[in-house]
C-alpha cells in the first residue's frame, strides 16, 4: 500500500476515546456517505464495466458497515445523529481537476487516500479499545478500508497510465497531509 504523508498523532486517538459515542455517530455517517459515493461513481461511469462491478460491491459493503455501526449505537442507546459536512472530504474534493478523464482519475485517487486514512485511524481505534466485540469490529473495519484503498488504485491503473497515476497520487498525498495537519483533533474520523 502507498504510504500516507501525515501520521495521525496519539492526541487524535485520545479525543476519540474521550467521546466514543460521538465518534460512533460520525463513523455511521461516514459509512453511509461512502456507500453513496460508490453509487454516484457507478452512475456517472456506466460504461466502465470493472468500475461498475467494483462500486456495486463497495456500496453494498459500506451499507453493511453502516448497519453494523447503527447496531452498536442502538446497543449503547445512542441516536444516529445528523449528517454534517466533512471539511476533510470537502478540501480533498477541491483537488478534483476539470475534464472527464482527469476528474475520474482524481476521484479514484482521492477515494483511495480517504480509505487509506480510514485504515490508519480505524486501526488506532482498534488498538485503543479493550478486548471485545467492538475492538474486533474495528480490526475488521480497518482491514476493509485497506482493501478499499487498494481497489481504488487498481481501478486507476485499469483506466490510466501507471506513471500518470503514481505522479498524481503523490500530489494528492502531499495535499492530504497538509489538510490533515490543519484538522482539529475531535471525536470524528476526519
Amino acid at each position: 500500500m502507498f504510504e500516507l504523508k501525515y501520521k495521525t498523532p496519539f492526541s487524535w486517538t485520545e479525543a476519540v476515546m474521550a467521546d466514543f459515542d460521538t465518534f460512533l455517530q460520525d463513523h455511521a455517517a461516514a459509512e453511509k456517505k461512502a456507500s453513496g459515493m460508490a453509487l454516484s461513481m457507478l452512475s456517472h461511469y456506466p460504461d466502465r464495466r470493472k468500475l461498475v462491478r467494483a462500486m456495486t460491491d463497495l456500496a453494498l459493503e459500506e451499507m453493511i458497515h453502516f448497519k453494523q455501526v447503527v447496531k452498536i449505537l442502538l446497543e449503547r442507546d445512542i441516536t444516529l445523529g445528523k449528517d454534517t459536512k466533512d471539511s476533510y472530504v470537502k478540501d480533498l474534493r477541491a483537488l478534483f481537476r476539470q475534464g472527464k478523464d482527469v476528474f475520474l482519475l482524481d476521484r479514484l485517487l482521492v477515494a483511495a487516500v480517504i480509505e487509506a486514512r480510514g485504515y490508519e485511524r480505524f486501526s488506532l481505534v482498534a488498538e485503543a479499545l479493550a478486548e471485545g466485540k467492538e475492538k474486533d469490529f474495528y480490526v475488521t473495519i480497518a482491514k476493509s478500508e485497506e482493501k478499499h484503498a487498494f481497489l481504488f488504485v487498481e481501478l486507476a491503473y485499469e483506466y490510466f497510465d501507471k506513471a500518470e497515476v503514481d505522479a498524481r497520487l503523490e500530489e494528492i498525498l502531499e495535499a492530504e497531509a497538509e489538510i490533515c495537519a490543519k484538522l482539529p483533533h475531535t471525536a470524528a474520523l476526519h
